[in-house]
């Protein structure tokens, strides 16, 4: 940080104090300062330690995931907090977490959420877990953890993707695994790495997935994906996904049945050791990405918006941004995307959800992770 930039952030730091308990990220106010400020307050709600997802419960109430396994049940209007006993043991080495975590639709009557981690295998290997477990909220206890599908093995700590999301009809659960940075098996038809997968809410195969019927795995969706890290459905019931590229190249993608997204033969970011990779074209066979980014963001989660407390952002998708440090809101038109919003928050930034109110909440990434809860500025 420059000397110029220091001085904004020290005096937007000593002004906050006065305002909130926990002060927001020094550099994301001298950013904001040098652009004509953010459009929305940001309030520090707690502090988690390498915070990775989080949910909302139909009480108000959160579940936050930890990286090394911990689930937390949290009260943002009261702060209260306690340690969900019950989960199950988890592989942290790497980019290994306990990961993604959405209550079921009718958690109201069953308690039932679903969650995914990675998982130690034989030897030096280690696989994404999809599980499902009944949340005793009182006693603060996980009751009858059940895993209902674990993707292959593989030795490397890093792409599990692992994210979840339920249909809007309630009828299936659409996950992501990723390729393990072992590239081709993004393109096999055997493999579920690097692919999209519906699966029943047994974590069974769904009938009806397209490509069955050519030779690939039964719960393949969509594949040539490479570290599947968000999705979300729109209010139309189209599924958007979004993932981080090798060097640069991070895109948000329209996952349609049956479709090829080209990784690792097609990508707009290259190898890490600066070796080309061929850029998406037309006629190349693979789907394009809707939006990408280059320089990358290293983008950490997705969430989809269409609340009433920002009604200018409705039907958008917000990315965060993990080297970019960022938060970026990208607009929805029937099947196209744009990118109308970059906002500069001054740390990494993990995760992204909607609260019950129309509030968009962030996790920071790290030891220290914050949550902060983002409304209009008055």
């Amino acid at each position: 940080m420059n000397l110029s930039m220091l001085g904004l952030a020290t005096t937007f730091s000593l002004t906050l104090i006065a305002f909130a308990a926990t002060p927001v990220a020094a550099n994301a106010q001298a950013s904001a300062t040098a652009t004509g400020g953010l459009p929305f307050q940001v309030r520090p709600v707690g502090t988690f330690r390498s915070p990775w997802a989080m949910a909302f419960l139909p009480d108000g109430s959160m579940l936050v995931t930890q990286k090394e396994g911990t689930m937390i049940l949290f009260d943002p209007a009261t702060g209260t907090r306690r340690t969900v006993s019950g989960a199950p043991a988890v592989s942290s080495k790497g980019q290994g977490a306990l990961m993604d975590i959405v209550p079921a639709a009718d958690f109201a009557s069953s308690k039932l959420i679903y969650f995914s981690y990675s998982e130690a295998g034989p030897g030096a290997d280690s696989r994404v877990v999809l599980a499902t477990a009944t949340l005793d909220q009182a006693g603060g206890t996980l009751k009858n953890p059940k895993v209902i599908f674990r993707g292959q093995d593989a030795s490397t700590g890093g792409h599990y993707s692992g994210r979840i999301a339920l249909s809007p009809d309630g009828k299936y659960l659409f996950f992501t695994s990723g390729d393990r940075q072992l590239f081709d098996p993004a393109q096999d038809p055997r493999s579920t790495l690097g692919k999209v997968l519906r699966l029943n809410l047994d974590g069974t195969p769904a009938a009806g997935n397209p490509l069955a019927a050519r030779g690939f795995h039964a719960s393949v969706w969509s594949y040539g994906h490479r570290n599947l890290l968000g999705t979300a459905f729109d209010r139309q019931g189209r599924l958007w996904e979004m993932e981080m590229g090798p060097r640069h190249g991070d895109e948000i993608n329209l996952i349609k049945p049956g479709l090829n997204y080209g990784w690792p033969k097609a990508s707009n970011g290259n190898h890490y050791d600066g070796r080309d990779i061929p850029d998406h074209a037309p006629g190349d066979g693979f789907e394009a990405p809707k939006v990408s980014w280059n320089p990358a963001i290293s983008p950490g989660g997705l969430a989809y918006y269409d609340a009433d407390l920002f009604p200018k952002w409705k039907n958008s998708l917000f990315i965060t941004g993990l080297s970019g440090k960022s938060l970026d809101r990208i607009a929805l038109d029937g099947e196209n995307a744009s990118k109308v919003d970059h906002w500069d928050m001054g740390e990494r930034i993990r995760a992204v959800r909607t609260g019950p109110d129309g509030a968009l909440w962030l996790l920071e990434d790290g030891a220290s992770g914050r949550l902060l809860k983002l409304t209009p500025k008055r």
